[in-house]
C-alpha cells in the first residue's frame, strides 16, 4: 500500500498547453513535455507554467504629455510564456513584473509625445510599446505579442478646447474649399471672356438666354443691359472738320 500510494503521488498529468518545470534536490533539472510524468516527492518539485497567450488589462495611469496636458490612458496586453524554465528561475511571480513593466513602460513612453499623437498615431505607440516591452522581458522567457490602447480619457476643460480646435479647422477648410471656388469660377469666366471676345455672336446668344430665363419667371418688369454695339448703330458718327483738336 505505501509502494501504491508512493506511486500515485508520484504521476503527474501535463496537459498540452502547458509544461512541467521539475527541480530535483533545489537544482533545475529538466522541463517536461505534456503527458503522463513521474515526480518523485520529496525529490524533485515541480512547477506548472501555462503557455497559452495571457490577456493582460494594464490599469489607467495618469500620463503627462509633451505639450503638458494630464490625460488618463489604459492599455490591453497580450503575451505568453516561451521558456518556462525561465519564468520560474529568473523573477519571482512573471505576472506581476510584467504587468508592473507595462505601466511604467506605458507612461514613460506616452510621455514622450503630444496630445494630438496619442489620438491620431495609436498604430505606431502600440509598435513601440510593445517592442520595448518585449525587450525587456525577454529575459524573463516572455514573448509580447501586442499592445492595444483602448482609452485616452480627457477632462472636461480639454475636451470643450478640442472640440472649439475642431470648429476653427472646419471654419479655415470652409473658406479655403470657397476661396478655390472662386479662383476656379474666375478662370473660367476668363476663358469665357476670351472666346466671347473672338467672336461677338456669341455675347447675343447670352443676352437672349437670359432673357429667356427671366420669361419663365413671370416677371413683368425687366431691367436689361444693352450691349454698346448694338447702340453704337444706332449713333451717327461724328465728323470733325479738318484741323479741329478733338
Amino acid at each position: 500500500m505505501l509502494i501504491l500510494g508512493f506511486l500515485f503521488l508520484s504521476l503527474k498529468i501535463v496537459p498540452e498547453y502547458q509544461r512541467l518545470v521539475v527541480f530535483f534536490l533545489g537544482r533545475f533539472q529538466v522541463v517536461k513535455k505534456p503527458g503522463l510524468r513521474i515526480v518523485l516527492p520529496g525529490i524533485q518539485q515541480a512547477v506548472r507554467v501555462d503557455l497559452r497567450v495571457i490577456t493582460m488589462d494594464v490599469p489607467s495611469q495618469d500620463v503627462i504629455s509633451r505639450d503638458n496636458v494630464t490625460v488618463q490612458v489604459n492599455a490591453v496586453l497580450y503575451f505568453r510564456v516561451v521558456e518556462p524554465e525561465k519564468a520560474i528561475i529568473q523573477v519571482e511571480d512573471y505576472y506581476k513584473a510584467t504587468s508592473q513593466l507595462a505601466q511604467t513602460t506605458l507612461r514613460s513612453v506616452l510621455g514622450q509625445h503630444e496630445l494630438d499623437e496619442m489620438l491620431t498615431e495609436r498604430e505606431r505607440m502600440n509598435a513601440d510599446l510593445q517592442e520595448i516591452i518585449d525587450q525587456q522581458s525577454d529575459a524573463w522567457g516572455i514573448k509580447v505579442t501586442n499592445v492595444e490602447i483602448k482609452h485616452v480619457d480627457l477632462n472636461e476643460n480639454m475636451v470643450r478646447a478640442i472640440a472649439k480646435q475642431a470648429e476653427a479647422e472646419r471654419e479655415r477648410r470652409a473658406k479655403v474649399i470657397h476661396a478655390q471656388g472662386e479662383l476656379q469660377a474666375s478662370e473660367k469666366l476668363l476663358a469665357a471672356a476670351k472666346v466671347i471676345s473672338q467672336n461677338p455672336q456669341a455675347l447675343q446668344l447670352r443676352y437672349l438666354q437670359t432673357l429667356n430665363d427671366i420669361s419663365n419667371e413671370n416677371a413683368t418688369t425687366i431691367i436689361f443691359p444693352l450691349p454698346l454695339d448694338l447702340i453704337n448703330s444706332f449713333i451717327p458718327e461724328r465728323r470733325d472738320p479738318p484741323g479741329a483738336e478733338r
